[in-house]
């Protein structure tokens, strides 16, 4: 369950937080939901919001109309501009069929609330949490046909504390799970989440939850939840996955945050693009020009590397990014984690600068290398041990890039994959590289290359391909036992 939706990525209980996680196929975001002046719901977690100029309105003091004349979304960054506050009907319009909500009632009318959940046709895609005198409100004002969900705290009895309060599910704070008590209200049929927010949103929480047999888990990191349970669920990978541009999508693209998070994911490669500025330094940038993803201007190569350092990378992505520098390649390479290898995009770097630095942080082996096969020829005459990676642009080209290049692999156009080409790269002892970017970022188009053998899948949408494993692994036939005499 996404905390507010997609809180860290966007402006939290707005359609474009409720979107993200729909693109990411989550199955649950918890919202909070409060009443205006003339008694419809909103989406708001505190009881006041406060604007761009510092004013503070008090939800219940107005208008529907008049709230959502408010921009909730330039806060977080310039991006999100004139994202309104999201009224319920709106999230039921946005999330049917699409994502289920837990609906965290901060201040409802329980009767009209029941029947906007029934009128939606959501009662089989919500929980509702409050208080229990409001639940029994809510109860009999649904006749009984929506889930209800309150705290247990130990103490309380159990499962009857849910039983008699004609509750669907409980909450329990992290530290309270236990066996026990999760087997006490299973028995019952009493589902059971766990809260991990703050200081418990770590992997020895994610992992006991899970361990005990938690259906849901309440997180303001989903990702990084999805990805540890998958690879414990998955240790040998059918396929090996590198996030573009570090984890783009949960942190400014080629920024530390960004490689912290696809280390948390569990990757397995981390691309990243290098350029080179006025006075010859190197810093982690795909584009020539710095306006996309920084707040400086003008092409790379024509600012000093002075200027560059004093450049937020982050706070177009995110008012919470906005410290965050464009880094060096000196600082990127010190604070890589000691798991992940890296996918070298030498964008504008010379290959004596690209060795001397790998050298330079231990990090030859760890390092594959695109770009064109003239550059990497002279990367190989250079330093034979780092592992080359030019494109295939046809099929026809595999046997003069074996030769001239000796690449490790081939970055191949998703287009032009194949399984016939698959397996001619391996039968020349070159691996299969692909970007599935834009348009093939699709389940079913991940599932077919790795029915064909590829080795490498590039995203920026982690989630997806790891759904993709997930299923790929479902399919595969159980092994036979093997019996002793």
């Amino acid at each position: 369950m996404a905390h507010r939706g997609a809180s860290r990525q966007a402006p939290e209980n707005t359609r474009a937080a409720l979107t993200h996680c729909i693109e990411d196929g989550l199955e649950w975001a918890e919202v909070d939901l409060r009443l205006t002046k003339d008694g419809q719901h909103i989406l708001c977690h505190d009881a006041e919001f406060t604007d761009l100029s510092g004013k503070r309105w008090k939800i219940a003091d107005y208008s529907l109309a008049e709230l959502r004349q408010l921009d909730a979304g330039s806060k977080f960054a310039a991006r999100f501009a004139g994202e309104p506050l999201l009224s319920l009907q709106d999230c039921f319009a946005t999330s049917k069929e699409r994502l289920n909500l837990y609906l965290d009632c901060k201040a409802v009318n329980p009767e009209q609330l029941a029947r906007e959940i029934l009128n939606a046709g959501m009662e089989r895609q919500v929980v509702v949490y409050s208080d229990l005198k409001q639940l029994d409100l809510l109860r009999r004002a649904s006749g009984g046909k929506i889930a209800l969900m309150a705290k247990w705290r130990p103490g309380l009895p159990m499962p009857d504390f849910a039983i008699t309060n004609g509750l669907a599910a409980v909450e329990i704070d992290a530290p309270d799970l236990t066996v026990a008590v999760r087997d006490s209200f299973a028995r019952a049929g009493i589902k059971v989440q766990v809260k991990v927010l703050g200081e418990w949103d770590q992997p020895g929480m994610w992992e006991k939850a899970l361990a005990v047999g938690a259906d849901w888990i309440q997180t303001d990191l989903p990702e990084a939840v999805l990805a540890h349970a998958l690879w414990r669920r998955v240790p040998r990978r059918p396929v090996e996955i590198s996030l573009h541009r570090g984890a783009g999508r949960y942190a400014p693209e080629n920024t530390l945050p960004a490689f912290a998070k696809a280390a948390q994911l569990g990757t397995d490669f981390v691309e990243f693009d290098v350029r080179t500025s006025l006075d010859g330094a190197f810093f982690l940038l795909h584009d020539s020009r710095l306006n996309r993803t920084t707040d400086g201007d003008g092409p790379i190569e024509k600012v000093p590397s002075d200027m560059l350092r004093k450049l937020s990378a982050g706070v177009k992505f995110g008012r919470p990014y906005a410290s965050v520098p464009l880094p060096s390649l000196d600082d990127f390479l010190s604070a890589i984690d000691s798991k992940s290898e890296l996918y070298f995009d030498a964008k504008v770097i010379p290959p004596e600068a690209l060795v001397a630095a790998l050298k330079r942080h231990q990090l030859i082996d760890r390092t594959v290398v695109y770009q064109s096969p003239e550059y990497l020829t002279r990367l190989k005459a250079l330093e034979p041990r780092i592992r080359r990676l030019p494109p295939l642009r046809k099929p026809g080209d595999l046997a003069s890039l074996a030769t001239s290049v000796e690449p490790y692999a081939v970055d191949v156009d998703w287009e032009i994959l194949s399984k016939e080409l698959i397996a001619n790269c391996h039968a020349a002892g070159v691996k299969v590289f692909s970007d599935a970017l834009g348009r093939n970022e699709q389940i079913t188009e991940y599932s077919k290359a790795m029915d064909w053998g590829i080795d490498l899948i590039q995203t920026d949408h982690p989630l997806r391909v790891m759904r993709a494993i997930e299923l790929h692994e479902e399919r595969k036939p159980a092994e036979p036992l093997s019996i002793k005499p």
